[in-house]
């Protein structure tokens, strides 16, 4: 069994492989390692890249994730797919300094429980970065220390090592949200855990592509939601609550323009309904469960089926709202929101189920 297991995770890195694997080598001489590449199904020829290192050094893992995407996720799968004492999260883009895991092992054997690749403690830096991109990221780090209870300079970084045994007291309360898995893992801790962060300086990109974009940063701030929530509400159901507001304030709209129309209540309700459950569908497909995100023909069937499933909600979103403004005699719009919200828990329990359901390979 290893002593140090690195967890990489890897989206179209191919080029990158080989050249890490090098450098892992020259780095790690005299410790027992291994490298768990995870890849979200990479279609550059990532695993095939992996494979052939593979073949020459046992060392080397592949774990292949089909319909699941996100560094933190990857990086918990991997590291519950290792008995190694420890374990180390790298990116795959040869931005991390390889060289400084050494200094990592020797802080977890002398009694930290976690180390961290640090820009923002002397001696570290974030290279070639830019003023808006150095801007985001402090703001983003400042934030962060809401959620923790102890002092750390870079929580953001994806360059750590981590104890076993921390790992498993933290493992059960993650929430395996976006790229930010060392700030999940220490507000997830039940007692703030001792910390050493070693100084490195971020390199830049040799191949491949970056990964940050506006989805990343979607997905911190729901990390920090969900966080902050304790997970007592899934957060994926704030967001589809979020967006169904966003489609009650269209479906609002095309029941007035219908009304003006002469469409009479029931049907213009019934419009309003239908493109209410396509915007919705658009906006959850890209927000709620981006990371699930179908496309091509599975975003056709998986429309065809949270259509199907939201008429449901409809029927009773219908016989609620003309309930309320036939019998009740309820303004238009008061009949409107509430089938509107009729529908929202509905189609979030089961559509969202069924549509965005995870494939495991």
């Amino acid at each position: 069994m290893a002593e140090l297991a690195i967890i990489i995770p890897v989206l179209n890195e191919r080029d990158n492989v080989a050249p890490l694997v090098a450098a892992l080598e020259r780095a790690l001489g005299g410790i027992d390692w291994e490298a768990v590449f995870v890849d979200d199904d990479s279609t550059d020829g990532t695993r095939e890249a992996v494979a052939n290192v593979a073949a020459a050094d046992k060392r080397i893992r592949l774990l292949h994730r089909v319909g699941r995407r996100g560094l933190s996720s990857a990086f918990i799968e991997g590291a519950n797919a290792t008995l190694a004492p420890f374990i180390a999260a790298m990116d795959g883009d040869l931005q991390h300094d390889e060289r400084i895991l050494p200094r990592m092992l020797q802080a977890l054997r002398d009694g930290a429980e976690i180390a961290i690749g640090s820009r923002y403690v002397e001696g570290g830096g974030v290279g070639e970065w830019d003023a808006t991109r150095a801007g985001m990221s402090s703001f983003a780090t400042r934030l962060s220390q809401v959620l923790l209870k102890v002092q750390v300079a870079d929580p953001m970084s994806g360059f750590f090592m981590i104890r076993r045994d921390t790992y498993d007291r933290a493992m059960r309360r993650l929430s395996a949200m976006g790229f930010k898995i060392l700030l999940d893992l220490i507000a997830s801790l039940p007692t703030p855990p001792r910390i050493v962060e070693v100084p490195y300086t971020f390199r830049a990109r040799v191949a491949g592509d970056s990964k940050m974009n506006v989805s990343v940063m979607l997905d911190y701030a729901l990390l920090l939601l969900d966080k902050m929530l304790r997970q007592t509400v899934p957060v994926r159901f704030v967001l589809f609550a979020i967006v169904g507001l966003v489609g009650l304030a269209g479906h609002l709209a095309v029941l007035r323009l219908g009304l003006f129309a002469g469409l009479g209540f029931t049907r213009a309700q019934a419009l309003a309904t239908a493109v209410a459950i396509y915007a919705n569908f658009e906006l959850d497909n890209v927000i709620t469960f981006g990371d699930l995100r179908l496309r091509g023909r599975r975003k056709v069937r998986g429309l065809i089926i949270f259509a199907a499933i939201c008429s449901v909600g409809a029927i009773g979103n219908l016989g609620v709202a003309d309930f309320l403004v036939g019998t009740s005699h309820e303004a238009w719009w008061v009949g409107g929101v509430a089938g509107a919200v009729m529908s929202l828990v509905w189609n979030y329990a089961v559509g969202a189920t069924f549509t965005w359901r995870r494939r495991f390979a």
